[in-house]
């Protein structure tokens, strides 16, 4: 399935009900982009590579330049990053006191995430997060919304990872129910450990397609090399993020690690978006 051309997709978009009042295509430092707007705020998409370092020759169809190619391998996918512009508090979700509005918004900006992702015709994984107060404001068929308006714009669910934060990943029984739904739906699903010792409970209740640590916390707990043993033994895809700096990034070299992504990154594939 190949998305339509982001100009295609945000023309579509203005004749859906509750998109089309939002969603623009961008003017000025957001040329070439689509942005949304919600109430005073401008909502707009970054994203973060997440690099194999287990494999250092230069992709033919992703987007990581040469010199990170080389450096850090190939890119599993981008991590989308929602950038709010406006008077807004550093949390814009945390304003909203009706669950409704936040879900709002929540939907908006992963949608205008995917418009951004695949109208430019990215290859590779979207790892898209979702609120924690989205998932207990939805009582059931957790996807079922989102996959439907991906599918209506010809965009396959089958490439976007669902993100789940650390507190849905910390209840077993949800945490199996979640994976259960967004799978279900197409989608691929990452659960974000909130310790390491979580990771004993992953296979338990929910078989996830990929397992989120970060690294700064795992070495400072020493748990590394533990965490990537027992990742190998259930054949789930480990990925480290947050590694904020060339220390930490050589500091998880020393193991078995292949999955990376976080600000270190930056500086050398920003260039590339």
């Amino acid at each position: 399935m190949i998305a339509p051309s982001l100009p295609e997709l945000v023309a579509r978009a203005a004749e859906h009900r509750f998109l089309g009042a939002h969603i623009v295509l961008g003017e000025g430092e957001h040329a070439r982009e689509a942005i949304a707007h919600y109430g005073e705020m401008t909502v707009a998409s970054a994203y973060e590579p997440i690099f194999d370092v287990g494999t250092h020759s230069f992709p033919q169809t992703l987007s990581a330049s040469h010199e990170s190619a080389e450096r850090f391998g190939d890119e599993l996918g981008l991590q989308a990053l929602t950038l709010i512009e406006g008077d807004v508090p550093r949390d814009p979700f945390a304003r909203f006191d009706d669950d409704r509005e936040l879900v709002a918004l929540d939907r908006l900006s992963r949608t205008l995430h995917a418009f951004n992702f695949f109208g430019r015709q990215r290859t590779g994984l979207l790892f898209l997060r979702v609120h924690e107060r989205l998932l207990k404001s939805v009582k059931y068929d957790h996807g079922l919304h989102f996959s439907s308006v991906l599918l209506e714009f010809g965009i396959n669910p089958a490439r976007v990872v669902i993100e789940l934060p650390a507190a849905a990943v910390a209840h077993k029984t949800f945490l199996g129910y979640l994976t259960k739904s967004y799978q279900h739906y197409g989608f691929k699903v990452a659960g974000n450990l909130p310790n390491a010792g979580q990771i004993m409970a992953v296979s338990e209740m929910a078989r996830l397609d990929f397992i989120k640590m970060d690294a700064g916390a795992a070495l400072r707990d020493s748990v590394v090399k533990h965490l990537v043993a027992y990742a190998h033994r259930l054949k789930i895809p480990l990925i480290f993020s947050n590694v904020s700096d060339e220390a930490q990034f050589n500091a998880l070299q020393q193991f078995d690690v292949h999955f990376v992504q976080g600000p270190v990154f930056d500086a050398h594939a920003g260039a590339a978006r």
